[in-house]
């Protein structure tokens, strides 16, 4: 037996937990509670991994190490407008 470690976000746009096992492509799913998520989740791994298995493509599997929280002075919400091959930040509007 094997332990992942997830990573969980609050969607508040959707209500939804999301969750997601770095490392591991296409192992991330949703739920309305964190037990569901959690089942969501065990069952899209054991997928992944089953289909990893399938193709020979199971080597070594990421280890958590940890976390950091990154603080920035100040944090505005912006969209990127194309023009030309650059991308231009302007604030979004409220």
């Amino acid at each position: 037996m094997k332990t992942f470690t997830a990573y969980i976000e609050w969607d508040p746009e959707t209500k939804l937990y999301v969750g997601m096992v770095p490392g591991i492509p296409g192992a991330h799913t949703q739920g309305a509670s964190l037990d569901e998520l959690h089942k969501n989740l065990k069952e899209v791994l054991e997928l992944c991994l089953e289909e990893a298995r399938e193709t020979n493509e199971i080597g070594e599997f990421p280890q958590f190490f940890g976390l950091q929280q990154i603080e920035v002075a100040e944090w505005h919400n912006s969209v990127g407008v194309k023009r030309g091959n650059f991308i231009h930040w302007l604030p979004a509007v409220l």
